[in-house]
């Protein structure tokens, strides 16, 4: 082979990278033009960023972010193990995008015998990376910019940066307390919509409605009646509505929980959204999902295929034989789904007695695995700072972890800005816990008690 004459392009370039014109320039070339999307302004802070690090800095016991740290049923950790380690090799690779068929079919048999209606696993049916992506398909699939969306405070926080990312205006109408008769504490049903501001946020400019319920942070378990209301609202103003139905099983004390989407005219402008994470109580699966007309859920398709694409094939498969038990034994004191809201209740009460007799008073909680508590008893600890940007709650929470090593999350991170020091009394605690480390917590209280009690 002949080779051209003159100096090789290794040589060139190093003989270039020599030169002082080369290093100088090489030295500043750095990037001037602003690179952050304006959709981010804003949206850049997050409460779990912060507290997570806190949690894990400063505190013994962590009941604060919202997991178990008890193990997901065994019947579950097996099908997991089977679909692992088993001779279908097929579960190692990708599946179908909107969902595994086996998942969506036993999720299309179990929620269409929920809702009374036939459900097409194709297309009624989607399987999405956890809940929270999920609720992100639906707003980047239905919001358009200068769309407006309601959000029921207090709120799962990332509702507001959601909305705002896909160009809409959240529009925030709050639950409200109510103080309870002779003396009791407050419950979670204590906090109530007010009809008529909730039918002053709706207009022509309204696009869709965030329900939550059983809500996180308050555990309230809406009734039938609030239901219908904002129903009726929807069906009145041709509003979607996107029901975040993940501790759909956790509710106590007889409480039922109605899903929106069987309502009367609710259910072609209504998308349900589960969680496998928060059911079989494995948050770190990340298997969600939305349930539909495919009317809504061919957007979300659209969505889906164009950034997740595609959830983890042996979750799915593990998830989908937890599911087939579940149907075989529903309403039946074997069910996971029976057994965990007893067990969970056991925990409720627990903590609420332990709060209760320090001082800091829980809301008693319908749904969930979260807990309220006001701790407007506490404030010699930490006493207010006037003008202060910050919420009274945050720092006590902050103040708390570090100086007592116990972590929990403050309320007013469920508010938006403009409402964030309305309820700032109030810390947020995750009872999903073992009975040791609920029993740590009391530890902790009880001393707190005695040192605030001690001359």
């Amino acid at each position: 082979m002949l080779r051209r004459a003159g100096p090789s392009l290794r040589h060139f370039l190093l003989e270039r990278k020599s030169g002082a014109g080369y290093s100088s320039y090489s030295s500043e070339a750095k990037m001037s033009r602003p690179v952050q999307a304006r959709r981010l302004e804003g949206i850049d802070k997050n409460i779990w960023v912060e507290f997570v690090k806190l949690a894990a800095t400063y505190s013994t016991v962590n009941l604060g972010q919202g997991f178990p740290d008890f193990p997901p049923p065994d019947f579950l950790k097996k099908a997991f193990v089977r679909a692992l380690s088993g001779e279908n090799h097929m579960l190692h690779q990708y599946t179908r995008a909107f969902g595994h068929p086996p998942l969506v079919k036993i999720l299309a048999q179990f929620f269409g015998k929920l809702l009374g209606r036939d459900l097409d696993p194709m297309t009624n049916v989607m399987v999405t990376v956890g809940a929270y992506q999920a609720l992100f398909c639906c707003f980047q699939a239905f919001v358009d910019e200068g769309d407006e969306v309601i959000i029921i405070e207090p709120f799962f926080d990332c509702y507001e940066p959601m909305v705002k990312m896909a160009g809409g205006m959240p529009m925030f109408v709050p639950l409200r307390p109510k103080a309870p008769k002779d003396g009791k504490l407050m419950s979670s049903a204590d906090w109530q919509l007010d009809p008529a501001e909730l039918a002053s946020k709706f207009s022509e400019r309204t696009k869709a409605i965030v329900l939550n319920s059983p809500n996180n942070p308050l555990g309230k378990v809406f009734s039938r009646g609030e239901l219908e209301l904002i129903a009726d609202l929807c069906v009145k103003h041709d509003v979607l509505c996107i029901s975040d139905e993940v501790y759909e099983w956790l509710v106590y004390d007889g409480k039922e929980h109605i899903r929106i989407a069987s309502l009367q005219g609710m259910w072609d402008r209504t998308v349900t959204i589960g969680s496998a994470g928060k059911s079989f109580s494995a948050t770190g699966w990340k298997v969600g999902w939305t349930v539909g007309p495919n009317r809504l859920l061919q957007h979300l398709r659209t969505v889906h295929q164009n950034s997740a694409y595609h959830c983890a094939t042996v979750a799915q498969e593990a998830v989908a034989q937890g599911f087939q038990r579940e149907l075989e034994l529903y309403g039946k004191p074997e069910s996971y789904f029976i057994q965990l809201p007893k067990e969970l209740q056991q925990k409720r009460d627990w903590l609420v007695q332990s709060l209760d007799a320090v001082g800091m008073k829980p809301i008693i909680p319908e749904g969930t695995y979260f807990l309220v508590a006001d701790i407007s008893e506490f404030k010699s600890d930490v006493p207010d700072v006037p003008d202060s940007d910050e919420p009274y709650d945050s720092r006590f929470a902050k103040w708390m972890v570090k100086n007592k090593g116990l972590a929990a999350i403050p309320l007013s991170a469920f508010y938006c800005g403009a409402h964030k020091n309305n309820y700032n009394h109030f810390i947020r605690f995750c009872f999903a816990k073992e009975e040791a480390t609920l029993k740590a917590a009391n530890d902790i209280l009880q001393k707190w008690k005695q040192e605030k009690t001690s001359p």
